[in-house]
């Protein structure tokens, strides 16, 4: 069992964590005279460690999420959720979403697609929340700062919230809220060709580059954020908003994360940093949460397929799981870090 344990902190700290490239980014630094024990010096190797970290890990996982997902083209992921109904249906979406590396905004034309098809509201709903709010990558990432534990909790209460909005969303009917062009729209049972090895690796290869380039942006800004909060924001600061002391911290991540807009990689070196200054696990969760499920851009591009009801009520049982979520974590925290 020690020898388990001893892989497996090897696997976490310098196989994810990349704990090696820290320490030689910070051994370059102090060569050049840089200062990595002040505040402006330890935000530089912050920066370059958790750019590169995150951006090795991320091309690596897309490839092999890309390569896996070459064989559900939308086409064949219609017939598959076809054949299920009710909550089974919903997990099934759900687990289809984690496949899947879009953010909020990317996710809506599969919703849309898979709604034309005739898929249940519960259905789509389900896949739309799980596609950008929970993924192998981010599973990966998390693991690499957070642990395991937190990382697959964080995956399973995913999954969960996804599951739970969609089969309440259907429960109460709101198929009617779709909006008429949507329903409308049809779709092409068109069988996707055969692909080939080199085919799937060439696919695999246009993603990663795809998706490097669209979530880069979001990753620069979320690091950089993450380094001013990890050595120029007082801890104490951070824990009087953030803390477990004050009850209204999970609401407020919530709210906070809700306007915003990034990619779950590029709220995780925020999170990261949050967590290090004292934030409650379950605030940092709801924070990300609300950012990645419940952006401003998403919800927008997402009144153009629903109606303001439809869109109230799922607005309104995300928000309302986040913030349960949050309060649960932090209440539980123990048992994770």
């Amino acid at each position: 069992m020690q020898i388990l344990n001893l892989v497996w902190e090897f696997f976490q700290n310098q196989i994810l964590g990349m704990k090696w490239l820290n320490s030689i980014l910070g051994d370059a630094l102090s060569a050049l005279g840089v200062n990595i024990s002040g505040g402006l010096g330890g935000s530089i190797q912050f920066f370059l460690y958790d750019t590169i970290k995150i951006f090795v890990l991320l091309s690596v996982l897309i490839f092999i999420i890309s390569y896996i997902q070459s064989h559900f083209p939308p086409e064949r992921t219609k017939k598959i959720l076809g054949h299920f109904h009710g909550i089974g249906a919903s997990s099934l979406a759900a687990l289809l979403g984690t496949v899947t590396p879009f953010c909020s905004c990317s996710s809506i034309p599969l919703f849309i697609g898979f709604s034309s098809a005739g898929l249940p509201v519960g259905v789509t709903f389900s896949f739309l929340i799980s596609s950008p709010l929970v993924d192998l990558g981010s599973l990966i990432l998390l693991m690499s700062i957070f642990g395991g534990k937190v990382a697959i909790a964080y995956v399973l209460v995913g999954l969960v919230l996804a599951v739970t909005a969609g089969t309440l969303i259907e429960k109460f009917g709101m198929e009617k809220y779709v909006e008429d062009f949507v329903k409308k729209a049809g779709s092409f049972d068109i069988d996707a060709p055969e692909l080939t090895r080199k085919d799937r690796i060439l696919y695999a290869n246009d993603q990663v580059k795809a998706t490097v380039k669209k979530v880069a942006p979001y990753i620069f800004i979320g690091v950089a954020i993450g380094a001013a909060i990890h050595n120029l924001i007082p801890q104490a600061w951070v824990e009087s908003i953030l803390g477990s002391n004050n009850p209204f911290s999970v609401v407020l991540a919530t709210v906070v994360g809700v306007p915003m807009y990034a990619d779950i990689f590029g709220t995780i070196p925020v999170a990261e940093s949050l967590f290090a200054k004292g934030a409650g696990l379950g605030t940092i969760l709801s924070f990300m949460m609300a950012v990645t499920a419940l952006s401003l851009p998403s919800i927008i591009m997402l009144r153009k397929a629903v109606k303001p009801k439809l869109l109230a009520v799922f607005v309104g049982i995300v928000t309302v799981g986040i913030i349960i979520i949050g309060y649960l974590f932090n209440a539980f925290q123990f048992l994770f870090v």
